[in-house]
């Protein structure tokens, strides 16, 4: 944290910058980060990873790769794609999956499918992750139950208080969170008992709030959602999510930051908090490049999930503060 003290203002400027994807520099040091991932050992398992060949459901099954999962041979896919198979191939682990794709309206192949999958890798071993599309948020989710499927819920949008009232109702296993990067999660837990500690100790504060994603996102931030829901504690600001100024396209990201290299997967996030005379000003900031930060949260979410089908005899919503808690982060 930075403190800029003057006459007629105080800055005071927190700013989390998260830089992920493999650029030159960290091609070079694959070799290290091979053996660390490679360290984490294998698991007994297997991952129904949705939402292929999107980038984000593909990032998260290379990292389940790396961290010694294996990957289901069948997955869902979007109603807009065609049956196919694809090979999953991790850089850094030098691992390497088929998988192949189902549309989303094949319910009854996929259930057989599941079925089959179960059998072969066990009851309690195949989990799912989502990465699909918002709209299909609280369909999915509902087919997980159907299916007594365990998932990880990457995807964002959707109802999510239906969401979360279907899978507690049912006491389903699953983890569900808005952000799966790990060091984001942790500053998400600081604001949260920041704000239970200290409500309103920003009364008379606006907000200001602006990200910025890939043109392809579809919904507004989650995780920016999250965020403001904390500040909006500390805060009396009437600020709504409608507020948020949501980037989508290449040339005002830019302006915004964003390097060219990262236009088609980024999130670049800015709040600021600004007193009533304007003479005191809060900002915090978190930048990500690449999807690597949330590839690797979810792969250990998923692993926290699977630890807990063993243990729990009752499933429960679990959330990526307590796969933190649990220490679960590897």
């Amino acid at each position: 944290m930075i403190f800029r003290n003057s006459f007629f203002a105080l800055w005071a400027l927190a700013a989390l910058h998260v830089s992920n994807g493999f650029t030159p520099a960290t091609q070079k040091s694959q070799g290290r980060l091979s053996a660390l991932f490679m360290a984490d050992g294998n698991s007994d398992a297997t991952i129904m990873v949705n939402g292929m060949p999107g980038p984000m459901a593909t990032a998260a099954a290379e990292a389940c790769l790396r961290k010694g999962l294996k990957l289901s041979p069948v997955a869902m896919t979007g109603p807009e794609i065609e049956p196919c198979t694809i090979t999953v191939s991790d850089m850094v682990s030098g691992k390497s999956a088929n998988v192949r794709l189902i549309p989303s309206t094949e319910t009854d192949e996929l259930a057989a499918a599941i079925a089959g999958a179960k059998e072969g890798a066990g009851e309690k071993n195949l989990l799912a992750i989502d990465y699909t599309h918002p709209s299909a948020v609280n369909a999915n989710a509902l087919f997980y139950i159907d299916n007594q499927l365990p998932f990880v819920m990457g995807t964002t949008g959707g109802d999510r208080d239906k969401l979360m009232a279907d899978v507690t109702a049912a006491k389903h296993f699953a983890v569900i969170a808005p952000n799966m990067g790990k060091q984001i999660v942790a500053m998400q837990a600081a604001l949260e008992d920041l704000a239970s500690k200290y409500p309103s100790a920003f009364a008379g504060y606006t907000l200001q709030v602006t990200e910025s994603h890939q043109k392809t996102k579809a919904d507004t931030s989650g995780t920016a959602k999250a965020v403001i829901d904390s500040l909006k504690e500390l805060s009396d600001d009437g600020f709504t999510y409608d507020d948020i100024n949501m980037i989508r396209g290449d040339e005002e990201a830019m302006e915004f930051g964003v390097p060219e290299e990262g236009l088609k997967g980024h999130a670049f996030h800015t709040y600021t908090l600004t007193s009533a005379d304007g003479s005191v000003q809060f900002g915090l900031q978190h930048n990500v490049v690449g999807r690597t930060v949330y590839a690797e949260g979810t792969a250990d979410a998923v692993k926290f999930l699977s630890k807990k089908l063993k243990t729990e005899s009752e499933g429960k919503v679990y959330s990526m503060i307590n796969v933190l808690e649990a220490g679960a982060l590897d």
